[in-house]
């Protein structure tokens, strides 16, 4: 069992909530809370002052009973094999509420891109995949981009892959550019799957986003197409932060402006028009959505009394711990869990799989339309779920994925 803390020990929590009320089979418990295989490499890359270094990497298939793995790369220096078990865990769930048929899996590397050239890094990405090839495929585990990896990470990954099987197999990621199989409108997905999201709940509730008050924390491309989109949708951006500062606006933060700030300035911190603001200072603002979109465990049992945010969608992977999520949904804070108010991106990640099978692309706006269609029978499917178990939305989420993996499981037997 993780140490107590870890985020997988996060996971589990939130699964036992969901589990109990199911009434879960002991024997399906046990085999939904154990890993089916956890993978760690050894990635030695010849740096550009001519030295050797090794770079750890990790690659955790937690669950294959719906299909294929499935789940982003991470390049960052606090990878631990924990969080990346967490992740994957959280990845299975996120593919069955959104009922794509895909498993959940998930990698990462231990490293600091932002010290590294764009030569290391693709030799770096070359390692990696050649090591854990044996375990990936387009019907074994599709990974994507995750923190700091993109397209043209995924660009080298699937070229190392194809070299090695000898075809272009560009089902094998997705995530990846749209001139080599990458689809149309991937990239704005899981923020505009926060968006949808964003507007049910508001619907919900009984108010409309146009008019209502946003905070975003994280400011990537969850956050920054999230919010764009929901300023589109004529939501108030208020205030949003990143890894380098914050901006606040009480009366909205001009987002065309905004945008272009951060693209050429690497973030928001500076904004003209703006106020300063800390993380702390956003969680605590008297606005009507908030959006963490940044990492892990963001808010906590000692920062949410101070949030005020009719609900809170969260962008992030594992934003709120469950100690926190308690106490704000005892509060009435309405929270959407990631593992459905992110899954925008994973659902229109099995879009690209499907059309790079098929060798037959869609229109962005038929992608966006499926997408749509897709995270409105998710949000009302666990809707529906909390409604009738009287439960919160992370707990009906959690019933609602874990009722069909354990479902499947059953009908599949026991391989002996």
């Amino acid at each position: 069992m993780p140490k107590h803390g870890s985020v997988f020990s996060a996971m589990l929590q939130e699964f036992e909530g969901a589990a109990r009320i199911l009434d879960l089979d002991p024997g399906i418990w046990q085999i939904l809370t154990h890993p089916k295989r956890q993978i760690v490499v050894s990635c030695p890359i010849q740096r550009d002052n001519g030295q050797i270094e090794v770079f750890t990497g990790y690659r955790v298939q937690y669950n294959i009973t719906l299909g294929p793995a499935k789940g982003g790369i991470r390049y960052h220096p606090g990878v631990t094999l924990d969080e990346v078990t967490a992740l994957a865990a959280w990845m299975t769930w996120k593919c069955a509420v959104a009922q794509v048929p895909f498993g959940g899996g998930k990698g990462g590397i231990i490293c600091d891109p932002t010290t590294m050239s764009k030569r290391e890094l693709e030799a770096l990405t070359r390692r990696y995949t050649a090591e854990i090839i044996d375990a990936i495929g387009p019907e074994k585990d599709v990974p994507a981009p995750d923190v700091n990896t993109d397209a043209q990470i995924m660009a080298w990954f699937m070229d190392t892959y194809s070299m090695h099987v000898g075809h272009t197999a560009t089902a094998v990621v997705t995530g990846k550019p749209v001139e080599m199989g990458g689809s149309l409108g991937r990239r704005e997905a899981t923020g505009r799957g926060v968006m949808i999201i964003a507007r049910e709940s508001a619907r919900h509730l009984g108010f409309e986003l146009k008019g209502s008050t946003v905070a975003v924390q994280g400011f990537g491309n969850v956050g920054s197409i999230g919010a764009e989109l929901m300023h589109a949708e004529g939501a108030k951006i208020v205030a949003a932060t990143d890894w380098k500062g914050g901006v606040h606006n009480p009366k909205g933060l001009d987002m065309p402006a905004l945008l272009a700030w951060a693209a050429e300035h690497k973030t928001v911190a500076g904004f003209p028009g703006s106020e300063p603001i800390t993380n702390d200072q956003l969680f605590a603002l008297d606005v009507d959505v908030l959006v963490p979109a940044a990492l892990e465990n963001q808010i906590t049992a000692e920062n949410q009394a101070s949030i005020k945010a009719k609900m809170v969608i969260e962008g992030a992977n594992g934003p709120t711990t469950p100690d926190a999520h308690h106490a704000l949904h005892k509060r009435g804070v309405f929270v959407v869990p990631d593992i459905l108010a992110n899954a925008g991106g994973v659902t229109t990640s099995y879009f690209e799989w499907v059309q790079d099978r098929h060798g037959y692309f869609w229109s962005e706006k038929e992608v966006n339309e499926r997408l749509e269609v897709k995270m409105v029978e998710a949000f009302d499917a666990v809707l529906k779920t909390a409604k009738k178990h009287n439960v919160d939305m992370r707990t009906a989420a959690y019933i609602v994925a874990i009722n069909r993996v354990a479902t499947v499981t059953r009908m599949r037997g026991m391989y002996a």
